[in-house]
């Protein structure tokens, strides 16, 4: 123990205090390749459990943004943890990599073990619904750098892969079809506009809508799309994947897209999250905008060939067709 740590800031007993507590959240997300406990200097992870002949790491990391003060705000921190698993791991996904394990990095302005516990049990279960498993991470007590209550969360995945089932846009081409999956609301991209819109309108995160109220349901966790796409890529030759994420529809779409081609999406084949109309109304912001910047109600889309469209809707629920490849360059919505 260390008193002089302690008149600075910094608590050693929380710091183990929360070691002690994240452990059974851990302990969930154990998968096959999954070899060392939390506590160690490095996550030891043994890859050929999973028995690749020719295999390709692929790595993702990310973090949740300003979403984070909503978590502040409502003093809810057993979801947030889902969203940066979910940042990274659809991310790898995208790649047609299958998620493996999991480090986070927290870093608080005073560790609250309750607190730090409720943010991993959140990391936890979002490995769970990727399937990955946490091999270790590392919370930061960084007294005096940020307010108290507060701290901020980044991730970093590691998925695997056949190098032969990489997914790579030499694979898409005009006529293939864009098969959208639903969001489950904002996802973790745009809060800071969000945010804006809310502190403009006057907008309190306790008011009521659409049956619950703002706050809960813009801190809806981002929707992990692992288990039922990588069941899609066992039995259907996909050609892309995108992730909708930062810069919505527009900026995304075309990285799952060779060079050259485009998408025409057609915005009436499923309907728009009433969150989204919101924010539009509220904000006053352009429709074609608004594809700009959120994931309008699609977080991933799969490209696939005609032939595959029905067994690949069959294979993931609530999925359906969202548009078509195109050979003009750019994303048109109409």
């Amino acid at each position: 123990m260390s008193k002089k740590y302690e008149e600075s800031g910094v608590s050693l007993q929380a710091g183990y205090e929360s070691v002690e507590r994240i452990k059974k959240h851990v302990a969930r997300t154990k998968n096959l390749g999954m070899m060392s406990a939390i506590g160690g200097f490095g996550g030891a992870f043994d890859l050929s459990s999973y028995n690749f002949k020719n295999p390709v790491l692929v790595s993702g990391t990310d973090g949740v943004g300003t979403k984070l003060k909503l978590a502040f705000e409502l003093d809810i921190h057993n979801t947030i943890g889902i969203d940066v698993v979910a940042m990274c791991a659809n991310d790898i996904l995208a790649q047609g990599a299958i998620p493996l394990f999991f480090l986070d990095y927290l870093a608080v302005g005073k560790n609250y073990p309750e607190q730090v516990e409720a943010i991993v049990e959140g990391v936890a279960e979002g490995c769970v619904q990727a399937g990955c498993a946490i091999v270790g991470g590392e919370t930061a007590e960084m007294a005096g750098f940020y307010e108290d209550g507060e701290y901020d969360i980044a991730g970093f995945c590691v998925g695997a892969q056949e190098k032969e089932l990489l997914l790579s846009t030499e694979n898409t081409k005009s006529g293939q079809i864009v098969i959208g999956l639903p969001s489950s609301g904002v996802h973790s991209n745009g809060f800071s506009l969000v945010r804006k819109i809310l502190k403009d309108n006057n907008i309190g995160l306790n008011e009521e809508f659409n049956g619950t109220t703002v706050g809960k349901t813009l801190l809806t966790p981002t929707k992990i799309y692992v288990k039922e796409v990588l069941k899609v890529l066992e039995e259907v030759k996909v050609a892309g994947i995108a992730h909708i994420t930062g810069g919505g529809f527009h900026e995304n779409l075309p990285r799952a897209l060779k060079d050259g081609l485009g998408m025409k999406i057609d915005k009436s084949s499923y309907e728009v999250p009433e969150i989204f109309k919101y924010l539009q109304e509220k904000g006053k912001i352009d429709e074609e905008e608004m594809y700009h910047i959120f994931n309008m109600g699609v977080g991933m889309v799969l490209i696939v060939n005609k032939e595959d469209v029905d067994k690949t809707l069959s294979l993931i629920d609530n999925a359906f067709v969202l548009g078509e490849v195109t050979e003009e360059s750019g994303i048109e919505i109409v």
